[in-house]
């Protein structure tokens, strides 16, 4: 080898040479930009999610607040619940999970997949509940074996317990999973996906009150994500005390006495307008919805031919029939149509424009004024004067009483009902009015409708003296430390066009429908007490009596029950409706429930048992 090869052989090892010394600075170069963007630009993040790996963030679901009734009687109260729960980033082999984990919980491999596909935006550290409110069987089988089960972990949350169970469902309510547009309702508030909130009842309309604010513990976890310590916690602060104005006792009798019966009962204060008791029957409990609600058991309740989620009370639109006469002979005096004194032959039927309109009585009430009218509950008296008054006034005095417009109850669902006048049969039906339909209205029946609150705050206007409140349902609101943070104040919300002169007839022929010698409530009496009240019986269709009284009627068609009173009658403290679906005549039916209830709050004597107190021997109407 010469030395010009010797030189040409130098000289390219040399440019190998510099060639791997590049490509070896230059990955060198990388590496240390690699760790100077892990370590100065990604350091944060990094220690973040290294920090995740040992030390994670646990919420403390804070319990809601209790419900009592007036006295202190606990309707809603809170028990611990127990939640199973993955986390995915302690995960090791879903496949066999979802074999082994239906042999200990009742659960299925579909379940599991469908949370983890709920949960894929959360971060991995975060836990995804699979199953709530566990029974104790399976927690004590996940206890046994949970360190075969890595990812796996139990949560306790408070869960919602209605101890008396259907009591006043209708009015308590229920709470449930929120929803997305209950999330977009809550956007400025502190909720998130998951969340437990008030569905129904005041549980949803006072949520502000009864929710408390969540806690939250910092823990450190093994390899196998299990707590090995607890370095910070922050305790949760439970939501407020509600106290109702509810009185447990009367509830509970009103609730016995609607037993296998549609329909509702409202007792209000009628001095203030406090609620003492609304009972919507058939209930439901609401305990169903404090676990885990089945899809099977939510079609049930949908499907049920009773409407078990309506509320009666304010959703219920029935024809008042003839409590609404009280109304209409208000209407009479005030428009000087008649006189106190004005009789008027009352007989077996009205005939008018070719239709004949018959009375409850086949042998009429002969000449009587407005005061035996109402004792009686005459009929045709109330067509011939119904006619001379018209309909768009007898429409102006009934919504003077508070009809045809929602109570404003802070209850989410209150219908309306309905008090026709010419202007609207002509904008919804786009017909005239004829003066027969006058007729129908005169006596609640028609077009009329009204909810069995609205009837009964409208009595209790004609109890107080002229005076309509909101009824109300909370008395006040307590912090967990006994504070009071809100209260009960009456609120006056209307004054019928009345004069105190009529009120105080009317009053009286409420008394006489009880007291006096042929009132149709003669039946409810109770002895050292007064009640005033006004017995109905709404016709849901229409029927010859003649023909149909040896017909077996449908229960679907046969008549609805009313009766609304208050008691006692020269100083009201309780006024009370009672409406039974299809029950029949108001004075069989209606009026003695309303005595019970009556009897119930003002604790006046021995309750009869609920089975026997239709048997009473009542003028039938």
């Amino acid at each position: 080898m010469n030395l010009y090869q010797e030189e040409e052989k130098s000289r390219d090892l040399s440019g190998r040479l510099y060639v791997m010394a590049g490509i070896a600075f230059f990955f060198f170069f990388l590496i240390i930009v690699r760790l100077w963007y892990l370590q100065i630009i990604k350091s944060d993040d990094l220690k973040e999610l290294s920090e995740n790996n040992r030390i994670r963030l646990v919420k403390i679901i804070a319990p809601r607040g209790i419900v009592y009734d007036f006295n202190g009687n606990r309707l809603v109260e809170n028990r611990p619940g127990f939640n199973l729960t993955i986390t995915r980033e302690d995960l090791k082999d879903l496949d066999m999970l979802k074999i082994t984990l239906p042999k200990m919980v009742d659960i299925f491999s579909e379940d599991i997949d469908k949370s983890l596909k709920r949960g894929r935006t959360l971060p991995p550290y975060r836990t995804i509940k699979l199953k709530k409110d566990l029974d104790w069987e399976e927690v004590a089988r996940l206890e046994s074996f949970k360190t075969d089960l890595p990812g796996i972990g139990l949560e306790v949350s408070p869960r919602r317990l209605y101890p008396h169970n259907g009591l006043a469902s209708h009015l308590i309510g229920y709470v449930g999973e929120i929803e997305e547009q209950q999330l977009k309702r809550y956007t400025a508030t502190n909720y998130r996906a998951g969340d437990i909130v008030g569905k129904y009842g005041i549980e949803e309309s006072w949520e502000k009150y009864l929710r408390g604010i969540d806690g939250g513990k910092q823990i450190e976890v093994d390899a196998l994500g299990r707590e090995i310590a607890q370095l910070k916690k922050i305790n949760p602060i439970p939501g407020n005390n509600l106290f109702l104005t509810i009185d447990l006792h009367t509830q509970n009798t009103a609730k016995k006495l609607m037993k296998d019966k549609a329909g509702a009962v409202v007792a209000l204060n009628p001095q203030n307008g406090k609620v003492i008791a609304m009972v919507s029957s058939p209930t439901f409990d609401p305990n169903i919805f404090a676990t885990v609600l089945t899809r099977d058991d939510w079609e049930e309740l949908l499907k049920d031919p009773f409407d078990v989620l309506t509320n009666r009370a304010i959703q219920g639109q029935y024809p008042p029939a003839s409590t609404f006469k009280a109304i209409t002979a208000i209407a009479l005096l005030e428009e000087e149509i008649i006189s106190p004194s004005t009789e008027i032959f009352s007989g077996p039927d009205f005939k008018f424009a070719g239709m004949t309109y018959r009375d409850w009585k086949d042998e009429g009430h002969g000449i009587i004024n407005v005061h035996r009218a109402i004792v009686e509950s005459s009929d045709t008296f109330f067509y011939q004067t119904g006619l001379m008054l018209g309909v768009d006034k007898l429409a102006y005095y009934a919504k003077g009483f508070g009809l045809g417009k929602k109570t404003n109850i802070e209850l989410k669902g209150e219908k309306a009902g309905l008090v026709p006048t010419k202007e609207w049969k002509s904008r919804i039906y786009k017909e005239p009015w004829y003066k027969g339909e006058t007729i129908s209205v005169s006596v609640g029946q028609g077009f009329m409708l009204a909810t069995p609150l609205q009837m009964v705050n409208a009595y209790s206007a004609i109890a107080n003296g002229g005076r309509l409140y909101l009824p109300q349902i909370v008395d006040r609101v307590e912090t967990p430390s006994g504070e009071v943070i809100w209260r009960f104040m009456p609120k006056e919300i209307g004054r019928p066009p009345v004069s105190r002169r009529t009120i105080d007839i009317m009053r009286s022929a409420l008394k006489g429908v009880v007291n006096d010698e042929g009132g149709t409530a003669r039946g409810i009496r109770i002895k050292g007490i007064d009640i005033a009240g006004k017995t109905g019986t709404a016709q849901v269709i229409r029927l010859d009596k003649e023909k149909d009284k040896s017909v077996e009627i449908p229960y679907k068609l046969r008549d609805h029950s009313w009766f609304i009173g208050y008691a006692p009658a020269d100083d009201p403290q309780v006024a009370v409706a009672v409406l039974v679906e299809h029950g029949g005549f108001g004075a069989q039916v209606a009026a003695p429930i309303a005595r019970e209830v009556i009897r119930a709050y003002l604790r006046v004597g021995e309750h009869e048992d609920p089975d026997n107190i239709l048997k009473a021997d009542n003028q039938y109407f």
